[in-house]
């Protein structure tokens, strides 16, 4: 109790919310990736606490950003709804295989902590290759089958995204946008995170309470980081569609930088 209490406390915890949820609400990237490492490495919680707490953190705080980029027009509901059609049920299925492993024993922890490290890894990776990748997926042909494709291919990368963001709450953000931006290379960067954020929104609510029933969510660590994320992610999410595109694609790149710099000095 009396750490809890500490960590109530803290105003870096809030802090750490507003300045998470600003990056949130304007890329889509940064809520797994940027706050689970803070809990973890800053803040000295155990990983299945920070995993848990975050993705019920997530949830509300991309619903606020949800709602603002479905406002601006900025969410393609074809994309977000092929992939909650792979994540939804993925993440529910890794919530019982968690439940199986034992979370109060070394199973679960351990496969937490092995899944967060590769999140990160990969992470990173989407950084260094993202405009490679891009380069290749402009090239290639965009007929009727094709496109079927793609859309197989999103109901795919969703499915990854629910094991990899129930287990170590990383990759709603990070990857969900580099994997849309391959596969919908000319879909605008301000569409590609509002779709994003719309998908994360179903996604981490399934996987945050699949975790409260596991008993790894922080009610008081959860309301510390909402006092500040709250305003932060709305904030972020109304200047997306003022900033410029090439502007938002290089902060993009800056808060993947941020987090491969995070796992590199971890």
């Amino acid at each position: 109790m009396r750490h809890i209490m500490e960590f109530a406390l803290n105003p870096l915890l809030p802090l750490s919310g507003f300045v998470v949820g600003i990056l949130v609400g304007l890329t889509g990237v940064g809520g797994g990736s940027l706050m689970t490492p803070l809990l973890v490495l800053l803040f000295g919680f155990k990983p299945a606490t920070a995993v848990g707490t975050d993705l019920l953190y997530a949830a509300i705080t991309k619903s606020g950003g949800s709602w603002v980029h479905h406002k601006h027009g900025n969410i393609d509901w074809g994309i977000t709804g092929r992939l909650a059609l792979g994540s939804v049920p993925a993440a529910g299925l890794t919530v019982l295989l968690l439940a199986q492993l034992g979370i109060g024993s070394h199973g679960a922890p351990a496969l937490i902590s092995v899944v967060l490290g590769f999140a990160l890894l990969l992470t990173a990776a989407s950084l260094v290759f993202r405009q490679r990748l891009l380069e290749l997926a402009r090239r290639r042909p965009a007929g009727a089958d094709f496109q079927k494709h793609t859309a197989g291919l999103t109901v795919f990368v969703g499915a990854i995204l629910g094991v990899l963001v129930t287990i170590s709450s990383v990759g709603a953000g990070a990857l969900g946008v580099t994997a849309l931006s391959f596969l919908y290379p000319n879909l605008a960067t301000r569409n590609i995170v509002g779709s994003d954020i719309a998908h994360a929104v179903p996604l981490t609510l399934v996987a945050g309470l699949g975790h409260w029933w596991l008993g790894t969510v922080d009610v008081v660590l959860l309301v510390s980081l909402l006092i500040g994320s709250l305003p932060g992610i709305a904030l972020g999410a109304h200047f997306a569609a003022k900033v410029p595109e090439r502007a938002l694609r290089g902060l993009l790149a800056s808060v993947l930088l941020l987090v491969g710099g995070k796992l590199i000095l971890a």
